[in-house]
C-alpha cells in the first residue's frame, strides 16, 4: 500500500464500485418511475370506464354490488388494479377487497384533484389504502348525479398483485442478468482503469529509479531519460526538468571540486610567495644585526636596499591578493559612467613612460579618434590597462616596442596592448589568467611580480561582460585585446 500504484488502484476501485452501486440504485429508481408514469398514463381511462358503466352513488347511497361487479371486470383487464369508492371528503365508502386488508378509512384528495384537473408532472402518487406509509400511482374520476358531485372512484394501479410480480421478476433470470451485466461493466471499468494507471506509474517508477541512482551516486550517474518526440506530458516535462537539474548539480559539484583544488593551489602558492621575500628580508636584517659593526657603509646600504625591495614585493603581493579576493567575493560592483577611453589611455601611457625609457622600450599610442566615448568603471578599466602595460614592460626586452591601440567598431571600441617580447607558447595561453601563473621566459623580469595581474584583469573584464583575447607568436610578441560598448 506504500506505492503510488497501489494507492491509485484502491482509490479507483472504491470510486468505480461506489459509482457503479449509485448508478444501479439510481437506474432502478428511474426505471420504476418510468414504468409508474407509463402505467398511470396507459390506465388513466380505467376510472372513467368504471364510472361510465353504473351509477355507483346516488343521493349519497352507494351501490356496493355494482362496485363489486365492476371491480371484478376491471381487475380482469388489469390484475394490478384495486378499486375504491370515495366520498367528497376522501372517506372510503366501499371496495371489493377483504375488509381486514384495508388499513386506511380515508384518502388524501389533493393528488386526486391534481390528476383530475390535469398536471404536467408525472407520475402522481396517492395514498395506498392497504398501507399506512406507501404511496402509489392511481387513476381517478368524479362520480356525479346530474350536476351534483357525489364522490370519486379511486383506482390504485400498483396493488399487492403488482408488488408480488415485481418481487418475483427481481429474483428471476432477467433480474439476475441485469445484475451480472452491471457487475461486468464495473469490473471492465476497473480493469481498464488499473491498466491505465499501470502505464502511467511505470514511467514514474522509471523516473524514480533514475533519481535514486543519481542521488546515491552523488550525480556521477546521470539520468538516462530521452526527450519526448513532441512536447510531452507533465511526466515527460518532470523528467526533463530533473535531467537539467542533475546536469546543473553535476556542474556545480565539478566547480566546487575545481574551486577546492584552486584553493589548495592558492594556499600553496601564497605560502611560497610570502615565504620567499620574508625569508630574504629576515636573512638580510639578521646579518645587519649580527654583523652591523663589521659591515662597510656600502654593504649596509646594499643590504637595506635588498630588504626594502623584498618589502615592496611583499606589499605588491598582499595588495593584489586583497584586490583579487574582493573581486571574487562579488562585493565589487562596477560604477558605470561615460568616459573618454583615449584620455584614459594617454594617462596610463604617461604613468609608465619613465619606466619604459629606463628599459629603452618605445611606448606609443595608436588612436582611430581622439574622442571615443565608452561606458564602464573608469577606475577598474584603468587598473586593467595598468596591469597589461606593466606586464608588457616586464616581458619586452631592451629596444623593444609597446603599442596601445584603440579601434572603433560599429557598436564597440576595441582596446589592445601589443608588445614585441618573446611571446607565449600556444600550450600556455589557456593558463596565463590563472592565479600565480608565471611564464618560464623572462624569469628575471618577473622577480617583483605577484603572478596575479592577469587574473585581476580577467575578473574586472568579467564584471564588465567583456572577453579578453590573446594573440601571441614566439619571438614576435603578444597582443591582449578587449572590447567595451561604444
Amino acid at each position: 500500500m506504500s506505492s503510488l500504484f497501489a494507492k491509485l488502484s484502491v482509490a479507483l476501485l472504491l470510486i468505480v464500485f461506489v459509482m457503479g452501486g449509485a448508478f444501479f440504485i439510481v437506474d432502478r429508481a428511474n426505471t420504476r418511475l418510468y414504468y409508474e408514469e407509463l402505467t398511470q398514463k396507459l390506465n388513466a381511462p380505467i376510472a372513467m370506464y368504471v364510472t361510465g358503466q353504473r351509477q355507483l352513488i346516488a343521493e349519497g347511497v352507494t351501490d356496493l354490488d355494482s362496485l363489486t361487479d365492476l371491480a371484478g371486470h376491471a381487475m380482469i383487464i388489469n390484475p394490478t388494479a384495486e378499486i375504491y369508492l370515495l366520498g367528497t371528503d376522501g372517506v372510503i365508502l366501499g371496495h371489493a377487497l377483504p375488509a381486514d386488508t384495508v388499513l386506511r378509512n380515508k384518502v388524501d384528495l389533493a393528488p386526486v384533484l391534481a390528476l383530475i384537473n390535469g398536471v404536467d408532472t408525472w407520475p402522481i402518487h396517492g395514498d395506498d389504502p392497504r398501507s399506512l406509509d406507501m404511496r402509489k400511482v392511481f387513476s381517478a374520476a368524479e362520480i356525479r348525479s346530474g350536476d351534483k358531485l357525489e364522490g370519486y372512484l379511486y383506482v390504485v394501479l400498483g396493488g399487492r398483485t403488482y408488488e408480488a410480480l415485481a418481487s418475483n421478476i427481481g429474483s428471476s433470470y432477467i433480474g439476475k442478468a441485469s445484475m451480472i451485466v452491471a457487475l461486468a461493466i464495473v469490473v471492465a471499468a476497473a480493469t481498464i482503469g488499473l491498466l491505465v494507471f499501470r502505464l502511467l506509474t511505470r514511467r514514474l517508477n522509471r523516473l524514480n529509479r533514475e533519481v535514486k541512482q543519481a542521488t546515491e551516486s552523488e550525480f556521477d550517474h546521470m539520468p538516462k531519460l530521452s526527450p519526448p518526440d513532441s512536447g510531452g506530458d507533465e511526466i515527460d516535462q518532470l523528467g526533463q526538468s530533473f535531467v537539467a537539474m542533475a546536469q546543473q548539480i553535476r556542474q556545480q559539484l565539478e566547480q566546487l571540486t575545481e574551486n577546492d583544488r584552486l584553493r589548495r593551489e592558492l594556499v600553496a602558492n601564497i605560502s611560497h610567495d610570502l615565504r620567499t621575500p620574508l625569508s630574504a628580508m629576515q636573512g638580510y636584517l639578521e646579518t645587519l644585526i649580527l654583523k652591523g659593526e663589521l659591515l662597510t657603509d656600502e654593504e649596509r646600504d646594499r643590504y637595506l636596499r635588498i630588504a626594502r625591495r623584498h618589502t615592496v614585493r611583499l606589499g605588491i603581493l598582499i595588495g593584489d591578493l586583497f584586490e583579487l579576493a574582493k573581486l571574487d567575493s562579488a562585493s565589487v560592483t562596477p560604477s558605470l559612467e561615460m568616459f573618454s577611453i583615449p584620455e584614459l589611455m594617454q594617462d596610463v601611457a604617461q604613468e609608465f613612460q619613465l619606466e619604459a625609457e629606463k628599459k629603452e622600450i618605445g611606448l606609443s599610442i595608436d588612436l582611430d579618434s581622439n574622442n571615443v566615448l565608452t561606458i564602464g568603471d573608469i577606475g577598474l578599466i584603468q587598473r586593467v590597462l595598468e596591469n597589461l602595460v606593466r606586464n608588457a614592460i616586464r616581458f619586452t626586452p631592451r629596444g623593444g616596442e609597446i603599442t596601445l591601440r584603440i579601434t572603433e567598431r560599429p557598436e564597440s571600441v576595441a582596446v589592445s596592448v601589443t608588445d614585441s617580447g618573446p611571446g607565449i607558447p600556444e600550450s600556455e595561453i589557456p593558463r596565463i589568467f590563472d592565479r600565480f601563473y608565471r611564464s618560464e621566459k623572462g624569469e628575471e623580469a618577473l622577480s617583483d611580480s605577484s603572478g596575479l595581474g592577469l587574473a585581476i584583469v580577467k575578473r574586472i573584464l568579467d564584471l564588465h561582460n567583456s572577453r579578453i583575447t590573446v594573440v601571441s607568436k614566439p619571438e614576435t610578441g603578444t597582443r591582449f585585446e578587449f572590447e567595451l560598448p561604444l
